[in-house]
């Protein structure tokens, strides 16, 4: 990854995720990826999240920056995902996106090794923010 922003995540996902990488049976590159992204953030209780990050099931619309192309998303937990418009959070693009805020983007290795530039545009629904904190 050539660029890192800064992320927040609720300890609350983080507690979660940590249990999520201690179940998996195949700690593959995912794993491994997102394993990293949980150390280097900033982790805040649920109440402190600002209502621009995205946390696990916030819906979010994001742009492709060489394409073009808009994406509306949920990042949901590998077991929810399948479901059109949501993206686990062991995939590159669900991992990528976890912490961001309104504004950043994020470079990401995509198959093949291109590179791909997401800039988040909106959070349109953050559990935190919608005070949801079971999901």
């Amino acid at each position: 990854m050539s660029s890192t922003p800064a992320i927040t995540i609720t300890r609350l996902d983080l507690q979660r995720l940590e249990r999520l990488l201690d179940t998996l049976e195949d700690f593959g590159p995912a794993a491994a990826a997102l394993e990293t992204e949980l150390a280097r953030a900033q982790v805040v209780g649920h109440a402190e999240v600002p209502a621009g990050v995205v946390t696990m099931n916030s819906r979010v619309h994001c742009r492709e920056e060489s394409s073009g192309k808009d994406y509306h998303l949920t990042l949901v937990y590998p077991q929810d995902a399948g479901a059109e418009g949501t993206v686990s959070i062991l995939a590159p693009v669900g991992c990528a996106l976890l912490g961001l805020s309104v504004g950043q983007h994020i470079d990401w290795p995509a198959p093949g090794g291109k590179l791909l530039k997401l800039t988040l545009l909106a959070v349109e629904y953050q559990p935190e923010a919608a005070g949801e904190y079971s999901r």
